[in-house]
């Protein structure tokens, strides 16, 4: 995560709305989350190595968890704060848990030399990351994965065309102004709506690519297959396998 992200995420205030906040405004996580595992031919008894870039509040990882009994996590963030809520998520399975904090985008200092896994995921996160950085912390996670791992990566993206990006922005605000409660001042309305988003879309560097070019990214990393498997208006779940 970029250091100006890492920044806004450690704040006590943003950790404290975090998880209602990602409900109202990316409502479809949960598909998301669901299509990933979906995507994994790995039977349930294999005990699986992850590492999660940006493990957050741990929502994604403890996706996996659940499903993998005998799963491991090298879960990664730069934020102490989302570390602390993701630790107190996992409950009795925080065992399978080991916290790397640091700057995903220094990968090299936060594993070992020869430290491999079956998996590496990311939700949310890596669109913090300008296109130079992506690409290094990309190539750097599939170097992670032994042969016949994967890399799903859900997170944003922008539409190609600036006026259908204004145009899926506004759909964005009117489904967020519809599911908040009606006493949340941020969201009274669309303009109110648009204007938060803006600023917090700032104030979290958020640097989205189209598809087309997180696609491309994907396929320089080092993965042999890639593609996208899920896609709803800004939101995708992009990936492929070693």
């Amino acid at each position: 995560m970029a250091g100006d992200s890492i920044k806004a995420y450690d704040i006590p205030q943003r950790i404290a709305h975090y998880d209602m906040d990602m409900d109202i405004m990316h409502p479809n996580r949960h598909k998301m989350a669901e299509m990933a595992l979906a995507m994994l031919p790995f039977p349930r008894e294999v005990p699986l190595r992850i590492l999660d870039l940006g493990v957050g509040t741990g929502f994604l990882s403890l996706v996996f968890l659940r499903a993998y009994p005998h799963a491991t996590v090298l879960a990664v963030d730069g934020a102490a704060s989302m570390i602390h809520v993701a630790n107190a998520r996992f409950g009795d399975i925080q065992n399978r848990v080991d916290f790397r904090v640091g700057d995903f985008r220094a990968l090299n200092a936060l594993l070992e030399p020869n430290e491999m896994g079956n998996l590496v995921i990311s939700c949310y996160a890596l669109h913090h990351l300008n296109k130079a950085d992506k690409t290094e912390v990309l190539k750097r996670a599939v170097q992670f994965l032994k042969p016949g791992g994967w890399l799903l990566n859900a997170d944003l993206i922008i539409a190609r065309d600036a006026q259908m990006e204004r145009h899926y922005q506004d759909m964005r605000a009117r489904g967020i102004v519809t599911r908040a409660s009606a006493d949340d001042e941020r969201f009274a309305n669309v303009a109110d709506t648009r204007r938060f988003l803006k600023e917090l879309e700032i104030n979290e560097g958020d640097q989205p690519l189209t598809l087309q070019q997180d696609l491309e990214l994907l396929a320089q990393s080092g993965l042999s297959q890639t593609d996208v498997f899920w896609l709803e208006t800004r939101e995708a779940l992009t990936g492929g396998w070693k």
